[in-house]
């Protein structure tokens, strides 16, 4: 059974370790971003900013930056990162609840966060905070294994323990954070891309646990469920050498306020 407290509002019950397990995003983001608007945005709001791990890329591109995220926790670690960077301004609000500049912005970008939005709404409100022209990049990681066999039998261990949760239910273990149709078909947008970056990344045990403990679903969880859960990922990772294998695809969708 899963608790009743909001899955969206959880992340600051873990804030700094999130922001010291989960994996950032390669540069090569920033890269791809730049090279889909053919110029060095003037202005960037982030949606969701979190701990800062999509802000670290997105600064690369030298323009001012609204993090706005609205969770105070997380912004807080957010503001320590931040505390001597004149160019990133931290707004603690919903996306929902803020006000965008009445000229726009040249880049909207949200890492790990857009399915957070009000799906509703959130396509008419990135366009609204969008200039003419502007563009929306969403990036995030899903968290898959570099096996095969590994993910069979996590997929059994999740089935067992806390089967709600186990990849391939409605409420999977790692959700859809694009919803990709929103923007392909949206007459607010045009241009429309996706690409991803893969990596694997080496988790140790007691690492990976920590990882699991930052994600929303998992946090649900009832305590005692949790942990037995966790014990039983524990012993199956220990089984297999004490470290997995993560294949971690960075998602970006990439579209263009249309004029």
């Amino acid at each position: 059974m899963v608790s009743e407290r909001v899955q969206s509002q959880v992340f600051g019950e873990v804030a700094t370790e999130y922001d010291d397990v989960r994996p950032g995003y390669p540069v090569e983001i920033a890269d791809r971003v730049l090279a889909y608007a053919g110029s060095r945005p003037r202005s960037i709001v982030e949606v969701g900013a979190g701990t800062g791990k999509g802000t670290e890329v997105l600064r690369t591109l030298d323009a001012p930056i609204v993090c706005v995220e609205p969770d105070a926790a997380m912004a807080g670690v957010l503001r320590r990162r931040f505390a001597e960077d004149q160019l990133v301004d931290i707004a603690v609000s919903r996306f929902e609840d803020w006000t965008p500049p009445v000229t726009g912005v040249d880049l909207l970008a949200s890492a790990q966060a857009w399915h957070w939005v009000g799906h509703r709404t959130r396509t008419q409100l990135a366009a609204d905070a969008l200039a003419p022209g502007g563009v929306l990049a969403l990036f995030a990681h899903d968290f898959g294994f570099a096996d095969g066999d590994t993910a069979t039998a996590m997929q059994n261990v999740y089935l067992k323990y806390a089967p709600e949760i186990a990849h391939g239910v409605p409420s999977n273990l790692h959700p859809d954070v694009f919803h990709p149709d929103e923007l392909r078909t949206s007459p607010l947008f045009t241009d429309f891309e996706q690409q991803e970056v893969i990596r694997v990344v080496p988790f140790p045990t007691p690492r990976y646990l920590r990882l699991l403990s930052t994600f929303s679903n998992h946090r649900m969880l009832p305590d005692q469920r949790r942990t037995r859960l966790h014990q039983a990922i524990a012993e199956l990772i220990d089984g297999r050498g004490g470290v997995l294998h993560q294949q971690l695809t960075t998602g970006l969708i990439l579209a263009r306020r249309a004029a």
